[in-house]
This record gives structure tokens, C-alpha cells and sequence, in this order.
């Protein structure tokens, strides 16, 4: 089917009261993975790449795009794709002409003053195009005198009055908030700060997205997307997975040398933990599916 809208997607889990699954993807085997995943839930889905996988695949951001494009058009679900975590103004604007609906432009390294300023600019251009875009504050916290943390650092917690004027002052269409969450965990153990979020979802008319939640286990997810988070970023996660059935493959295996033995393996393994992942969160099923 013609490639979803992120907007779109998130828009409706966050009136179901529920929440849309964005994966990030690096190989072909990942978005092959994440989309059978879905598939097999029978719910949307969406196919993030970040500025870090386009760095990976040799600064080229249309090789990767085009294959999640294709995957996309031939599944039976909803897919979209989304840019992650875009700093560079060049690659923003690829996005467009590559298939991306929408983008999580991050303005975050700068002063609150200039990752305003750079976020609306991003946001007035983006939505001249038809993007749905994101974005997130920086420097976070700062209570009782402290000096403010970065936004994924540990200790970090978004301030509702600060996220309802950045949201307001540039215009975007959803904010990534930090409520305990942190990017990379390879552990889930990772507590949230749910009576935050529920202030930040009854102080913002936007839409709320986690990211790291790979760190974040199943039973916190689930309440988080209950007090308001409509987006959950999901990385590592899938990674784990892939790379702890290749070792398990090749430990048991020492002689392989096909890479489509293990790397099927791997794909098997993703799209078994996309498809776990897809039921934790509760994405409403397309009706597509029976």
C-alpha cells in the first residue's frame, strides 16, 4: 500500500489513547524485520533512520530510504518513514524528495534561545512541505539550583511551563519529552516519571513521544502511553535481539561462513521482538489484518 503519514499515524493512536511504534532501522534486515513484526501484530508501524545510521551507510541517505520505501509499498500494514534526530540542515532537506512524511529535527546541542530559533526555521520550512515534525528541548532540569542536564541524561526531566513555550514558540507538531527515559540503555531498568508526564500532556496540545525506550520495561511502557506518550521510539531493542541470535548462531556454529544463515537468524529475532514490542505498546490494529 502507498507509504503513511507519521502525522497521521500518531494523530490517531493519540486519540485512541494509545500509541504508534517508530523503529530505528540500519540494514535491510531491519526494515524487513520491523515490517513482517507489524505485519504479524496487524498495526501500523513506523521506520525511523537517524542522522547516525545515514553517517553509517556513507553519508548516503536515499540507498536505505528507497529499500524502506519498497518494504513499506508491499506491506499490508500502514508504514511510514520518519528522519531521526536530523542536526544537519542538508540532510533535512532531503527529506521530502526521499519519501520521509516527517522529521525529528534535533536542535538540542544549542541555548534554549538558538535550539528555538533553529526549530522553528526547521518547522516554518518543513511544514511549507508537508512534514510533520519533531522535536525536543536540550539542557533539562535544573531544580533546586542544580545546573540543567542534557536531555538524555539520567536525571533529566522536562519542565511543562518550558516545553509549553518552546512548543508554542516553534510551531512544531510533537515534542519529545524526558521523564527517566535515556537513549542506548541495554538494560530495562529504567523508571518513569508518570505524574510528569501527565502534567506535560495536560500542559501541551502536541503530541508526546519517548524516546529511548528500549531501557524502559514493558509495564512502564504501558503506563507511559497511558499518561500521554502517543510515539515510542524503539532502537537498541532490536539490536539486542539481532546481534544475541547471530552469536548464539555462530557459538553453535563456528564453521558458518553464509552470511544469509546467521543474518536470517537476526532478521527472525527483530521481527519477533517488533512484533512483542508492537503488543506491549497497544497500537490499535488496522482492521486490515483479520
Amino acid at each position: 500500500m502507498p507509504l503513511a503519514a507519521t502525522g497521521e499515524l500518531v494523530t490517531r493512536a493519540a486519540a485512541a489513547r494509545s500509541a504508534v511504534v517508530a523503529f530505528n532501522i540500519i540494514t535491510l534486515e531491519h526494515v524487513e524485520a520491523v515490517v513482517a513484526g507489524a505485519e504479524a501484530a496487524g498495526a501500523p508501524v513506523v521506520l525511523q533512520v537517524s542522522e547516525n545510521a545515514v553517517k553509517f551507510r556513507y553519508g548516503r541517505l536515499r540507498p536505505l530510504a528507497r529499500a524502506a520505501a519498497a518494504a513499506a509499498e508491499r506491506a499490508t500494514v500502514p508504514v511510514a518513514l520518519h528522519l531521526d534526530h536530523v542536526q544537519s540542515d542538508d540532510l533535512l532537506r532531503q527529506a521530502p524528495d526521499a519519501g520521509f512524511s516527517s522529521v525529528m529535527y534535533d536542535a538540542s546541542r544549542l541555548p534554549y534561545a538558538e535550539n528555538l530559533a533553529a526549530t522553528s526555521a526547521a518547522a516554518a520550512w518543513a511544514h511549507a512541505r508537508g512534514l510533520w515534525i519533531e522535536a525536543e528541548l536540550g539542557e533539562v532540569g535544573g531544580k533546586n539550583g542544580a545546573p540543567p542536564l542534557d536531555a538524555h541524561a539520567p536525571g533529566a526531566r522536562t519542565d511543562p511551563a518550558e516545553a509549553h513555550a518552546f512548543v508554542t514558540g516553534s510551531g512544531v507538531d510533537a515534542l519529545a519529552v524526558a521523564v527517566g527515559n535515556t537513549h542506548a540503555m541495554t538494560e530495562r531498568t529504567a523508571a518513569l516519571d508518570h505524574d510528569l508526564l501527565k502534567r506535560l500532556a495536560g500542559a501541551l496540545d502536541v503530541p508526546l513521544v519517548l524516546h529511548g525506550s528500549s531501557g524502559v520495561p514493558d509495564g512502564e511502557l504501558t503506563a507511559a502511553v497511558t499518561a500521554g506518550i502517543a510515539k515510542v521510539n524503539i532502537g537498541t531493542a532490536l539490536n539486542i535481539a539481532m546481534t544475541g541470535a547471530i552469536r548464539d548462531f555462530l557459538a553453535a556454529r563456528p564453521e558458518a561462513v553464509d552470511s544469509r544463515t546467521y543474518l536470517s537468524v537476526g532478521r527472525e529475532a527483530m521481527a519477533g521482538e517488533a512484533r512483542r514490542l508492537i503488543g506491549v505498546i497497544g497500537t490499535p490494529r488496522t482492521g486490515i489484518i483479520s
